[in-house]
């Protein structure tokens, strides 16, 4: 048997390492101007006329909810099945998270279903590009904007990802909505080891993130430094330490330009999984819509009623194979951290998704070969 197949993996290299060595060579390694350089070209490649880098994604979502006016008493329609920050971000504001259901053919919120949660005290959408693949946005905006309804992209997993619109493919992050969230965690296709971004059209929007990132300060570390004479700070509104340092972002710079050629291998190797899986009766490959491109940030299958082993033993048959696996996308109504919110209701197909999806080794370091060893050992433990 050939060594372990990780779930996933970050592509770093020796360019990473010499963009860490410049930044520390310069002195500057906190939020400074390689932070700045980050975000101009992060918005250069979504097509975004503002992004603001952060802490987290998690940072992210709060940041652009509190900046939206989200605040106790309120209620933010989103997805259970979803990685539980998107929940916690809603909680954080000291809102309700109202939890919809998903459709199981891509895994994303069913616009019918968040049609009914909808109540008198709803005050924002917060809708996700699960595992990468767009959501239904046509549907889902045309919801909010009936209702005069901020909308919050959680695109955590979603960069380099699009949709289509009347005016053509267009990445997600433009945004669609009125602010979108991306994530730099390890296992994105673009990783600073940890980090964030909120993307924008609106400049007195993206102003405030940041100066809400930065305690409230009304003026930063960059036009402190560069000023020829004393300045001081106010601070207006209270705020976070959401940053992001330099060193961070001067790796986030090299990953962004390898980002068009990930793209290109990451669906190639889908593509082959698509091949070899494709009419397997115990196995669902997931669905990529007409008007939307994932990036396949994650390759989750769904095990079928066809297959009567449970999601656990076919993940132990793998990993006795020496292939890592996840289960599906956990459901934040199932976690002891939200039992007290309950019960909850109409929330059957987040719950099979969870139960019966399987997310495949997908990274820029696997082979064809790879792959076929995934699908053998898959259909096997399946059958």
């Amino acid at each position: 048997m050939t060594g372990p197949l990780q779930i996933a993996r970050p592509d770093l290299g020796p360019e990473e390492a010499a963009a860490v060595a410049r930044v520390l060579g310069t002195g500057w390694v906190t939020q400074g101007p390689e932070v700045a350089a980050f975000e101009r070209e992060l918005a250069a490649f979504v097509g975004a006329p503002e992004a603001v880098a952060t802490s987290s994604c998690t940072a992210a979502l709060h940041l652009a909810l509190v900046a939206l006016g989200v605040g106790p008493g309120d209620e933010v329609v989103c997805p259970s099945h979803s990685f539980i920050a998107t929940a916690n971000a809603v909680r954080q504001c000291g809102a309700t998270p109202v939890f919809a259901d998903v459709d199981l053919d891509t895994f994303n919120l069913d616009p019918a279903d968040v049609a009914r949660r909808l109540g008198p005290r709803t005050r924002a959408l917060l809708v996700v590009h699960q595992l990468g693949l767009p959501c239904d946005l046509e549907a889902l905006l045309a919801l909010a904007r009936a209702r005069g309804l901020p909308v919050v992209e959680d695109a955590a997993c979603a960069l380099g990802s699009e949709v289509l619109t009347e005016r053509g493919w267009e990445r997600i992050g433009r945004p669609h909505g009125d602010v979108a969230c991306f994530s730099f965690h390890p296992r994105k296709l673009v990783t600073t080891g940890d980090g964030g971004a909120v993307t924008t059209r609106d400049a007195a929007l993206a102003a405030r993130l940041r100066r809400m990132r930065q305690h409230g300060m009304t003026v930063t570390d960059a036009q402190r430094h560069a000023s020829g004479a004393v300045v001081f700070e106010a601070y207006e509104a209270p705020g976070f330490n959401y940053r992001l340092t330099d060193l961070q972002a001067a790796v986030g710079r090299v990953q962004l330009g390898r980002l068009p050629a990930a793209l290109v291998a990451r669906r190639a190797l889908v593509d082959r999984y698509r091949e070899r899986l494709d009419g397997a009766p115990e196995v669902v490959v997931p669905v990529e819509p007409p008007r939307a491109r994932t990036n396949w940030q994650s390759f989750c299958v769904r095990l079928s009623d066809r297959c009567d082993r449970s999601q656990r033993e076919v993940m132990e048959a793998l990993l006795a194979a020496g292939i890592s696996t996840r289960r599906g996308v956990m459901c934040a109504h199932l976690e002891p951290a939200y039992a007290d919110q309950g019960p909850y209701e109409g929330l059957a197909r987040s719950e099979q998704a969870r139960d019966r999806g399987l997310v495949l080794p997908l990274h820029g370091g696997m082979s064809v070969d790879d792959v076929d060893r995934v699908c053998a050992a898959l259909l096997a433990a399946a059958r």
